[in-house]
């Protein structure tokens, strides 16, 4: 990965000062949900290997974003297995909060419910969140054609030959 230690620290922060954005938007988020946004950070923010899927962005916070990266069934499946329970206030994650406090809060009117009502399968919650920043691939890890959230660095870095693949 490219990350510096602040970076891998913040990304692991409840409130982290990398987007002011508060996974505890509507109450606590459960620890094994919360460690696949982690991950996500830590794959969008450090990942040498989402080049392919780089697409210019013209928004006041960023000039670049992902989009389409194919997820492996697997690592998708497993987010909302993690996350169902969880609870949000909106599908779209990059747009429409309430940012009024400084850090996002969910917009007036907006209820907070379980991710399996906001996301009824892991294929919405992928590429909605974070409006199609990752697409859901019936491709399985370690077949060079989805990029892994999730892997042993002390097997190799399998996103390598995916995003060679793709480039």
């Amino acid at each position: 990965a490219c990350c510096t230690a602040n970076t891998s620290l913040e990304a692991h922060q409840d409130q982290s000062y990398l987007y002011n954005f508060n996974w505890d938007h509507c109450g606590a988020m459960p620890e094994k949900c919360k460690r696949h946004f982690i991950q996500d950070t830590c794959l969008y923010e450090c990942s040498p290997n989402l080049g392919p899927w780089i697409d210019q962005a013209d928004t006041s916070w960023r000039k670049e974003r992902i989009r389409d990266v194919p997820l492996c069934q697997e690592d998708c499946e497993q987010w909302w297995e993690d996350c169902q329970d969880a609870v949000t206030c909106k599908v779209n994650w990059h747009k429409g909060w309430n940012w009024t406090t400084g850090t996002n809060q969910c917009p007036k009117g907006a209820m907070c419910q379980k991710f399996k009502f906001v996301f009824p399968t892991a294929a919405a919650l992928c590429e909605q969140i974070w409006s199609g920043s990752y697409r859901y691939t019936s491709h399985h890890r370690g077949s060079g054609r989805c990029i892994q959230m999730w892997f042993d660095p002390m097997q190799g870095n399998p996103n390598v030959a995916v995003a060679k693949y793709y480039a």
